[in-house]
């Protein structure tokens, strides 16, 4: 009934599964958003659903203050805030079960020699208020602590903390940060 993503979104949200969790989940906004999003993504060549889900994202959009691009490639597991508050995610590549905290920025920079996106791996926390930009690679089980500037690649296994911010490697640094992962 439920695409994978969908499945994986709604796993992460505190384990819900099925049509009772995916009503649970329906009450969250981070789900919602990324439902829809998911959907928009999924039908940009049927007219009406397109249409359909454009308008639903818009208007979570404007509500829960959620952006994410139609560029983004966002693997299965996302994770938003469950805070509403300006999440903006531009066109990037992002991997498996990831956590967005609220009042996050990931996206293009277009000055110091690093214009371009970012690719996040798999199983990366980014804390609150946290800003992540440019041509970099962040790799996977890191962790970008609250309110760090993240401008350069970051190696596996990492926590990133601080504005300068400076790399901590670190064994299993998300264990208790990335919850309710649908193995396979």
């Amino acid at each position: 009934m439920f695409d994978n993503h969908t499945k994986a979104d709604l796993y992460r949200y505190g384990g819900y599964t099925g049509i009772k969790g995916f009503l649970n989940g329906w009450l969250i906004p981070g789900f919602r958003f990324s439902f829809i999003y998911r959907k928009s993504e999924k039908h940009k060549k049927n007219f009406l659903l397109n249409l359909f889900n454009k308008i639903l994202k818009r208007r979570f959009r404007i509500k829960f203050g959620f952006e994410i691009c139609s560029g983004a490639q966002i693997g299965e597991g996302l994770y938003l805030s469950s805070h509403p508050g300006h999440i903006v995610i531009g066109p990037i590549k992002m991997g498996r079960n990831c956590n967005i905290g609220h009042s996050v920025t990931i996206g293009r920079d277009y000055k110091h020699g690093n214009e371009g996106r970012p690719t996040i791996s798999d199983y990366v926390w980014v804390g609150t208020g946290s800003v992540v930009v440019g041509n970099i690679s962040v790799g996977r089980n890191v962790m970008i602590a609250p309110n760090t500037f993240v401008n350069f690649n970051v190696p596996d296994n990492s926590i990133v903390i601080g504005n300068p911010a400076k790399i901590i490697r670190k064994d299993n640094p998300t264990k208790y940060y990335i919850n309710h992962v649908l193995n396979k």
